[in-house]
Formats: C-alpha cells, sequence, structure tokens
C-alpha cells in the first residue's frame, strides 16, 4: 500500500491575492513580450535651464543618458520575460498547457477561460478540472516568481 504524501509543510497562501499577483506577472509578460519598445531618442534642438545660484557643477549627457536607458530596459524586459517562461517550462504538462494557452499567447485579453477548457484541450475537461489545474498552476509559480502570498501577510 502506497504512502500517502502530506503537503503541512507548505504554506497556505491567500488564494484570491496570489492569483491576482500571478495574473499581474503574467500580464505584464504579455506586454513586455508582444509590444514593441519605443526606444527614447536625443532632441537635437538646445534647451536652456535657468540656474539660479550658478551652475550645479553636474555634467549632462542626454545621448548616453537615452542610450543607457534604452539598453537598460530593453533587457529588463527580456530577462523578466525569459524568467516567466523558465518558471512556467517548470510546471507540469497540463499546468504548462493551461498556462500557455489562457495566458502566455499573443490574444491572451481575448480568450476565455471557457474557451480554454472547452477548445484547446483534447479531449475537453470540466470547468471544475480546469480551476483545479489553473490553481495548482499557480500556487507553483508564485513560489517560483517569489509572488505568493501567504495567509495573514498584511495588504
Amino acid at each position: 500500500m502506497g504512502k500517502q504524501l502530506s503537503f503541512d509543510f507548505l504554506p497556505e497562501l491567500d488564494r484570491r491575492r496570489t492569483q491576482k499577483a500571478v495574473e499581474e506577472a503574467l500580464e505584464k509578460y504579455r506586454i513586455y513580450k508582444y509590444l514593441t519598445f519605443e526606444e527614447r531618442e536625443a532632441t537635437i534642438t538646445a534647451s536652456y535651464e535657468l540656474r539660479e545660484g550658478g551652475s550645479s557643477g553636474r555634467i549632462s549627457d542626454q545621448t548616453a543618458s537615452i542610450a543607457t536607458h534604452n539598453v537598460d530596459a530593453r533587457e529588463y524586459r527580456k530577462r523578466y520575460c525569459e524568467r516567466v517562461e523558465r518558471a512556467v517550462s517548470k510546471l507540469p504538462p497540463m499546468e504548462r498547457f493551461l498556462i500557455k494557452e489562457r495566458y502566455l499567447c499573443e490574444d491572451a485579453d481575448y480568450i476565455t477561460d471557457v474557451h480554454v477548457y472547452s477548445f484547446k484541450f483534447q479531449p475537453p475537461i470540466s470547468e471544475r478540472k480546469y480551476t483545479k489545474i489553473r490553481w495548482k498552476a499557480f500556487y507553483k509559480l508564485a513560489f517560483i516568481l517569489d509572488i505568493a502570498v501567504e495567509k495573514g501577510m498584511e495588504e
């Protein structure tokens, strides 16, 4: 007879707040992944700034500042997307499939849960089973992405 696993050591999460945090992280992923990055550009017209009391002593290099921002912002977005993709890749197949089909695709904002469990899963699954799989995926992603909200934590 097999031994039953106990999950007493796993923290109890605030389901509503954890789900919200995971959905926000996945929405941020979609924004970073699918929206184009608008690079800042240097202005070529001179601008003057009134400085009372003389020079501030700071040297401003607008072009270097803009170039640094463009590289840093693009790199941050890329690393964030890779981090989310690695987290999702660690999920079991059904959970990974659900997250990819419902939350990571470009048109995720227009796909409903009903569409996913009725048409994407083959064979289709029930709403109850879908909800259970989704919560398991969210629970794991919350810990992998370090956004879990434990019960009793202050808002």
